[in-house]
């Protein structure tokens, strides 16, 4: 009795998802069948995101987790696109239309989060679709394994980029700039670089099974080089 009202309730919730969509999105499933991921990094150029110095802005954290993202997909036999590839500012609809016209395709776009309250911190996951969900599961469980990780959830939301989105989309909040503990971690290239991994094989897991994934060892990049400055001790 409990497992058949259990199913119904959560055909309800997936139908409501499903009637959530923006207009005149028609959803796919390619949850289990895509080869191509559109990478998307938030902000950029005038639209800087999250910020709270000393350390890195969104739009700039946001892009070298994506642009490494993106090298691992690649690396793991994915085909890719970056919605930008440098700190340019790309309109919300747009980056939503970039990935609507890409075939069998999934679309995960890279945040960092903000809170006026600085003891706020944690890796969140969201989603639109209903065919999205397992993506977004399984790439939490993932940043999850990161030393010190902070659980926020996955959750469901109305995000233009997400909920516009024809194919599976995702939004991963990668921690909180406002945070000292987490800001501190975002201006470090090897955190960034785990970040991307840990996305990365969520999203390989999702599309071939769980142990498929396999990093390969990267040299790192010095963070002076990325954004200016001294790291943080």
């Amino acid at each position: 009795m409990f497992r058949a009202l259990h199913g119904v309730l959560l055909l309800g919730i997936c139908a409501a998802l499903a009637s959530c969509a923006g207009p005149g999105v028609q959803r796919k499933d390619t949850s289990r069948t895509f080869n191509m991921v559109v990478v998307d990094a938030g902000h950029g150029g005038k639209d800087r995101g999250a910020y709270r110095p000393p350390g890195p802005s969104e739009k700039m954290a946001a892009l070298d987790v994506a642009q490494r993202l993106n090298r691992k997909l690649r690396e793991s036999q994915f085909r890719t696109l970056m919605v930008r590839n440098r700190d340019v500012f790309v309109p919300l609809d747009r980056r939503v239309a970039i990935g609507n016209r890409v075939d069998n395709s999934i679309f995960v776009s890279i945040h960092f989060n903000y809170s006026p309250r600085r003891s706020i911190r944690g890796f969140e996951v969201y989603y639109a679709s209903p065919y999205a969900r397992g993506l977004a599961l399984g790439i939490q469980r993932k940043l999850m394994t990161l030393p010190g990780a902070r659980n926020r959830g996955v959750h469901t939301a109305g995000f233009r980029v997400i909920k516009n989105s024809v194919y599976p989309s995702v939004l991963v909040e990668c921690g909180y700039l406002t945070n000292p503990a987490e800001r501190g971690y975002a201006s470090r290239a090897a955190y960034r670089e785990a970040l991307a991994d840990k996305i990365a094989e969520g999203i390989v897991e999702a599309r071939y099974g769980p142990g498929v994934y396999h990093a390969r060892p990267q040299v790192m990049v010095p963070v002076q080089e990325q954004f200016g400055g001294n790291p943080p001790p």
